[in-house]
């Protein structure tokens, strides 16, 4: 049996947790978050929204079907993982690797054996707060307290090159501008004969229409969307030329670009259970989410239309841009882990470039 080693999860308000080793080794300091996922611990690791973050797991047991690098979404971007416990022997026939192997690849420390339910009954009550994994308790909280998601962090998880994959059946070319996107949303669009063509972040307007797209699409991502400010401005140049379907950061970079405003959340949305209410139609659907930002309702311009709230809460949920040719939600209909209640969202956005 080996041998286990201390750690410490280390909150800003001094509070400690006491726990075991896993994965990388170092000390990592980051936003500390919580996800409500009872599986998709792999798309969640391989999630670039969760950047600069610690993320811990509300289901107490991770890792029994080990890793599967088929199912990763993108580049794995948190700082550190926490879970109650994680299992060193998984049983999957479809298994390639174990959590904590994963982990070291990675270079992504992990804490278990820690109290998640006290911990992210602590996050509800009082917030998002930052953290850290130590070997031992530090003497100074100042780096903890101090420390910021990077607003810079979006270009580090964007493509460095333009690339496209061809559709088998073409109907449509879409530029995907990458913020960080999850490599489901290139999928949902390529079956429903999009040819995708992905750009790096801070591509400019003039260099997307150059492509002539018959439509665009804004991924998800990490951080605050304000922090964006040059994307943003590209972003209020295509409105209203192209059809756009905006994601997450892609929904709230859009509403920036349309002179709304955005806000830090309590504690965010993460998790694949969260319900959706249309206004339009009444029904409500469950969804897949990773956000800390919201877009302010009251901040909305006249151009925007309140489409979507979020059934517990009332957060805004999806914005339709009827002038703009736009329209965008704050959840993951591409899902991947998830239900699939709102695919057809993608059916939406191929008449939207139908139609035009």
């Amino acid at each position: 049996m080996k041998k286990r080693e201390k750690a410490y999860l280390v909150l800003s308000d001094g509070t400690v947790y006491e726990g075991w080793r896993f994965g990388a080794m170092g000390n990592r300091i980051g936003e500390l978050v919580f996800t409500t996922g009872m599986v998709g611990y792999t798309e969640t690791l391989s999630d670039p929204s969760y950047g600069g973050q610690i993320v811990m797991q509300t289901f107490p047991l991770i890792g029994n079907y080990g890793i599967n690098e088929e199912d990763l979404e993108g580049k794995p971007a948190l700082f550190a993982y926490a879970v109650r416990e994680y299992s060193e022997h998984p049983s999957n026939f479809r298994c390639q690797k174990t959590l904590d192997e994963f982990l070291k690849e990675k270079n992504i420390p992990g804490i278990y054996g820690i109290d998640t339910r006290a911990l992210t009954s602590l996050i509800r009550e009082h917030g998002v707060i930052n953290a850290g994994i130590f070997d031992a308790v530090p003497q100074s909280l100042d780096e903890i307290i101090s420390y910021r998601v990077s607003g810079n962090i979006v270009p580090l998880l964007s493509t460095e090159h333009i690339f496209t994959e061809k559709a088998e059946d073409e109907k449509y070319h879409v530029v995907l501008m990458d913020f960080g996107a999850k490599k489901n949303i290139a999928r949902e669009l390529s079956k429903r004969g999009c040819t995708v063509t992905t750009v790096p972040s801070d591509t400019t307007a003039e260099t997307i229409l150059a492509m002539n797209p018959d439509g665009i699409m804004l991924s998800n991502g990490p951080s605050d969307p304000a922090d964006n400010v040059n994307v943003i401005a590209e972003i209020r140049k295509l409105l209203g030329v192209k059809p756009v379907f905006g994601i997450c950061l892609g929904h709230q970079m859009a509403a920036l670009a349309a002179g709304a405003k955005t806000f830090k959340m309590r504690y965010g949305h993460r998790g694949a259970n969260q319900p959706v209410k249309d206004l339009i139609t009444g029904r409500t659907y469950i969804t897949t989410q990773n956000h800390g930002y919201a877009v302010d309702p009251d901040s909305l311009p006249a151009c925007a239309c309140k489409r979507l709230i979020n059934a517990n809460d009332g957060t805004l949920e999806g914005i339709d841009y009827p002038d703009l040719k736009c329209f965008t939600v704050q959840f993951h209909p591409e899902a991947c882990a998830g239900p699939k209640d709102t695919e057809f969202l993608f059916e939406r956005f191929m008449k939207m470039m139908e139609e035009n």
